[in-house]
């Protein structure tokens, strides 16, 4: 066995790998990636973990026409739920580590171009049926189907062949692609039985709450899965989820005692809310974004210089101190920021320039027709307040912005990745790859923008399969440039994930992959 090989196994054994040690080393040699079950979860706890009550959850990000099929989940309310009842292969630590879950193990040949994962035995499914490697395949194919309206359709373009052999699934891409294992971490892809062909919005899956009641928009109830094939999770008898999308009125229940966790604090309002009695906040810096989005196969957003205009004109700045309040860093019009591997450090950082924002709206030839931005307080936290301030400084370049202000209900069904101008977020995503496959390659579902860039869905794919690190960080330069210069995007600023709890709970941990300690508040915590 080769040294470097025989070195990364021990190291594997021992607790788990980063992913920068895993991508320029696993793929190269075709390395078995195992944890072990114990290790899954990854909560430092604070004291011995205690079984029983109901923990109640206040979301914000709801409404009345969401829908309990993974494929289809496009918000935080659902995000959460989902959480309660499902389980993918692999999930991300906190430490951003890939940990198996539904399989126990899994590696790659040498080129990364076959990855083989066994799939953990004994498995029960919330109705009773034994969870198998070809349930597994199902799930995958609807998600990868030509036809299908799934959230993860780009993470699964290149897979070429996904099969079962025995208990393991093999999944072979059209090139290398080192990343699959993080892919397959994506929320969308929780195992279904039969695929979830049948019934996608049934909610039964592996996880650990069962769902007893579903009400889109106002409320979902779980129990405890006592038959949990992870006993080191889910303390609770059950977990509620009250949709709350006013963040005063989540913080308002949090401090009367009507709910033990809230999502999305209002940063204006954070360090207040910490001083609150009986009330913790958590802030965590990650890989989430606030942006503006534009419609480029869409006039006015069509014209590369009305694009550059707007994004000349926004105070990045003053939003990053206003809106943020300090919880957050100043973007740059890509979704990637220093937290991801492969970051390039190189690419300028672009200013608040009017002079070159009203250089750049001259040149569009705009008729100087109104440019209507539509925005919700459910987009992100201070998403009008935002508005409000760019408009202010449009006008100064002679900019015609004008704002729109919706409903939260109907926003993400009716507004968002449907009109050509609005405000939404991401969290992000724990590598490149994902990113911009499920949000910026021409053919992904959720290209919000309606970029189509021949050049940067090339170089997406050179960048999947090259396991050269000098080289991959080439690649996703030439494509954070494509994107800064000719995207529809308009990223701000980054934000934290800032949650609220309740001082009854104990085994809090801080996860910079997605707000509610990664969306497993409930499966790691519990009431002191």
């Amino acid at each position: 066995m080769n040294d470097e090989l025989a070195r990364l196994i021990g190291f594997i054994d021992a607790g788990g790998m980063s992913r920068r040690g895993f991508l320029t080393r696993t793929a190269a040699f075709g390395a078995t990636a195992a944890l072990a079950t114990g290790l899954v979860g990854g909560a430092a706890y604070a004291g011995e973990p205690k079984k029983g009550g109901i923990l109640r959850m206040g979301v914000g990000g709801g409404e009345s026409t969401d829908t309990l099929d993974p494929a289809l989940a496009a918000n935080k309310v659902t995000g959460a739920a989902n959480r309660q009842w499902g389980d993918e292969l692999v999930t991300m630590s906190p430490d951003g580590k890939v940990e198996p879950r539904l399989a126990e193990s899994f590696e790659s040949n040498a080129d990364a171009t076959q990855w083989s994962f066994k799939i953990r035995e004994g498995v029960k499914f919330h109705d009773g049926s034994t969870m198998t490697a070809d349930d597994v395949v199902a799930t995958f194919k609807r998600h990868s189907d030509e036809k299908t309206k799934s959230g993860a359709a780009g993470i699964m373009k290149g897979i070429k062949d996904i099969k079962a052999d025995g208990s393991t699934v093999i999944i072979t891409t059209d090139g290398g692609n080192a990343d699959l294992p993080y892919l397959l971490s994506d929320y969308h892809l929780i195992i279904q039985p039969k695929g979830g062909v049948d019934k996608p919005d049934a909610a039964i899956g592996t996880g650990p709450y069962k769902l007893k009641s579903a009400q889109a928009g106002v409320r979902y109830e779980f129990e405890r899965n006592a038959d949990d094939w992870d006993q080191k999770r889910g303390y609770y008898d059950g977990v509620e989820i009250l949709v709350i999308n006013d963040s005063t009125a989540r913080n308002s229940a949090l401090q009367a005692g009507q709910v033990d966790v809230i999502n999305s604090v209002d940063p204006k309002v954070a360090k207040l809310l910490s001083k609150a009695p009986g009330a913790k906040v958590s802030a965590v810096a990650g890989r989430g974004h606030y942006v503006f989005i534009m419609h480029c196969d869409t006039a006015p957003f069509d014209n590369n210089d009305v694009r550059l205009a707007l994004k000349y004109s926004i105070p990045r700045k003053e939003l990053v101190d206003k809106i943020l309040d300090g919880y957050g860093s100043l973007g740059n019009d890509i979704p990637i920021n220093k937290a991801y591997p492969f970051f390039d450090e190189a690419l300028k950082q672009r200013p608040y320039d009017l002079e070159k924002a009203a250089e750049h709206y001259k040149k569009s030839g705009h008729d100087g027709s109104p440019i209507e931005l539509i925005v919700a307080d459910t987009a992100f936290p201070g998403a009008v307040d935002a508005a409000t301030l760019w408009q202010a400084s449009c006008q100064k370049a002679g900019i015609p912005l004008t704002i729109k202000k919706v409903p939260d209900d109907g926003y993400w069904s009716d507004v968002w990745n449907v009109k050509p101008f609005c405000a939404s977020y991401w969290e992000g995503r724990p590598v490149q790859d994902q990113m911009y496959s499920i949000a910026y390659l021409s053919t992904a579902e959720w290209n919000d923008t309606r970029f189509k860039n021949a050049d940067f869905d090339k170089l997406l794919l050179e960048g999947r399969s090259e396991l050269d690190p000098a080289k991959r960080k080439e690649i996703y330069a030439k494509m954070a440039e494509i994107l800064w210069s000719e995207g529809g995007v308009i990223v701000p600023m980054f934000n934290d994930f800032i949650d609220a709890y309740s001082d009854k709970i104990d085994g809090w941990i801080e996860d910079p992959n997605f707000e509610l300690m990664g969306g497993k508040v409930s499966h790691h915590t519990w009431f002191a």
